[in-house]
């Protein structure tokens, strides 16, 4: 009608075009609108789930990293020594587990986050001084968090592939103990996995994957990764502080000090039951 102008309604209501802003969408004649995340849509949690499995595998893969590099320390080896076993503590295990799930390529080999993850660990050990002073203590925490940590990461990707609980466990222990048992076998030592020493290692995986287990087949898939790494590192830590160990057979024949590969004697690590 003439004299009347047009009725036209904002972007914002008549979902008009939105231009990204520093502080969530900002529409084209309007202020900025938050984007909101539904944590309850089965999309969303999956990222979130699938994010925390990374953050702890890339977690375990640092930290197994820096203990690797420091046993070349003590063995006395070059730049070299601490990459190599840096690495292969970093990565052995989930090489195994993605090898044995036969998903592809091992995720090491895809992502560069990996690779990145434990070459910083081990340069960090060979840069900086770990072994001494107020780092004491803190070595032994790493230790149980990369147990955990990998044990978690290895039951988790397991139930992503669809397999069975109980084999989600095995993998999950496969997964912590995996890097440790190829690097000691390098250095031609008994695995740790396999010594009388002081403190669970694989029963404290198996504690880890138990526990993020229970929790995923129960519905609460995102506590599950949290409650398993705090359970795994818990047994691991209160296992060698009180000097829990696993039955050892007791026998007449005094135990011999050279390993089965003819190497030096592992005194640092054996005690007398």
């Amino acid at each position: 009608m003439p004299g009347m102008r047009p009725l036209t309604l904002p972007a914002r209501v008549a979902g008009g075009p939105r231009r990204p802003h520093a502080g969530g969408w900002r529409c084209a004649d309007g202020p900025p609108r938050a984007m909101s995340l539904d944590l309850t849509e089965p999309n969303v949690q999956e990222q979130v789930i699938s994010l925390g499995t990374l953050v702890a595998d890339l977690l375990g893969v640092f930290s197994g990293s820096v203990l690797g590099a420091l046993l070349a320390e003590r063995r006395k080896m070059d730049l070299m020594g601490f990459l190599v076993l840096g690495l292969v503590s970093g990565v052995g295990g989930g090489i195994l587990r993605d090898t044995l799930l036969q998903v592809g390529p091992p995720l090491v080999l895809v992502k560069p986050a990996y690779l990145v993850a434990a070459f910083t660990g081990a340069f960090a050990a060979f840069i900086f001084e770990l072994r001494h002073g107020p780092t004491v203590k803190l070595l032994s925490a790493l230790d149980a968090l990369t147990l955990g940590s990998f044990a978690v990461a290895g039951t988790q990707r397991t139930l992503e592939v669809g397999l069975s609980p109980g084999t989600a466990v095995l993998i999950g222990i496969i997964t912590a103990a995996g890097g440790g048992i190829i690097r000691d076998v390098l250095i031609r030592r008994t695995p740790t996995v396999m010594r009388p020493e002081p403190g669970y290692y694989a029963l404290a995986a198996f504690a880890a994957s138990l526990v993020c287990l229970a929790f995923s087949l129960t519905g609460h898939r995102r506590l599950a990764l949290v409650a398993g790494m705090a359970v795994g590192a818990a047994v691991r830590l209160i296992s060698v502080r009180r000097g829990w160990r696993l039955p050892v057979k007791r026998t007449r024949q005094v135990p011999r000090k050279g390993d089965d590969f003819g190497g030096p004697g592992e005194d640092e690590g054996w005690t007398k039951p």
